[in-house]
């Protein structure tokens, strides 16, 4: 039988990371981390990695793999999985990739796009803005010339704001009609799944969520890092409000509230994008039994 990816996405606080562990066991195999973030080491309560005792039973790939002094990106991920993969599935029937982060699993699945160069200019030009301005003036530059890829990307991570306003400003062409061209030949089939729960059910788990790294130390991670907050790494959810906490721009209560926004929003254009995608078949927890017999049975069964 042909060797089988089941690729496993959607929005944070969705639940992947528990029906991946679920896959792994039933298929007794391992778990390849298709998140931006669960790679570096020194972000842990902010980034929902894992607990300890699902690395332990289960390997997991990319899961504190790299340094946020390291640079790390979808092609990079992309190179290495496919090593981890070709050596996996010279034992294994089944691997299961998990993660939010649509660029990194299509990237996977479907190859990188050949994305024009970018000049020198063009590209001190929009550091400068950047470094001037803040996410806004990206963002602005995105939602003026591209609203499609406005509400796919994720409005905290410069670096991806960063490189579609290059692409932009460079070709005056939007970058969301850029993307997705490339469609990669693989030597296994691959199952896409998307957990996808009803709205008011989702953002009451990223509360949640939330909550619960404020009680497990988050701010004392945060601190941690306070010496390399300058890095475009650390400026995501979960870490940029806190950082503005730690500078006296707000109270605790208010970085909290926008930790619980911005994921909130975040999640929204997770699901965005995956909507977007071909060939995903999206699940509801409240209504699809999402155990692996019953998922993999009614693959099967649609493919006959």
């Amino acid at each position: 039988m042909k060797s089988t990816l089941i690729v496993i996405g959607g929005p944070t606080a969705s639940g992947k990371s528990a029906l991946a562990m679920n896959f792994a066991r039933h298929l007794k195999t391992e778990i390849i981390s298709a998140d931006s973030r669960q790679c570096f080491k020194e972000m842990t309560i902010g980034t929902a990695k894992p607990p300890r005792e699902d690395l332990e039973e289960i390997k997991h790939h990319f899961v504190n793999s790299h340094s946020i002094h390291e640079h790390f990106s979808a092609g990079i991920f992309a190179e290495e999985s496919q090593k981890v993969l070709t050596n996996l599935f010279k034992e294994k029937e089944y691997v299961v990739v998990v993660g939010g982060t649509g660029l990194y699993i299509r990237a996977l699945t479907d190859g990188l796009d050949e994305l024009p160069n970018v000049e020198i200019s063009t590209r001190e030009k929009v550091k400068s803005l950047f470094r001037d301005n803040g996410i806004e003036a990206l963002l602005e530059i995105i939602r003026e010339k591209d609203p499609d890829y406005l509400a796919m990307v994720d409005h905290q991570n410069p670096s991806r704001l960063m490189r579609a306003a290059e692409i932009i400003l460079q070709t005056n062409e939007r970058y969301s009609v850029l993307l997705g061209k490339a469609k990669a030949k693989l030597p296994y089939q691959v199952i896409k799944l998307v957990i996808h729960p009803e709205r008011s059910v989702l953002y009451k788990n990223i509360d949640q969520r939330v909550d619960q790294m404020m009680e497990m130390g988050l701010l004392e991670e945060v601190k941690s890092l306070v010496p390399y907050k300058a890095l475009t790494t650390l400026h995501t959810v979960g870490y940029s409000e806190l950082f503005n906490y730690l500078d006296g721009q707000t109270t605790l209560d208010y970085a909290v509230d926008k930790i619980k926004q911005h994921s909130r929003n975040y999640a929204k254009r997770q699901i965005t994008w995956f909507k977007n995608q071909d060939e995903f078949t999206f699940l509801d927890p409240a209504v699809d039994s999402l155990t692996p017999e019953n998922i993999l049975h009614s693959h099967n069964n649609s493919k006959r």
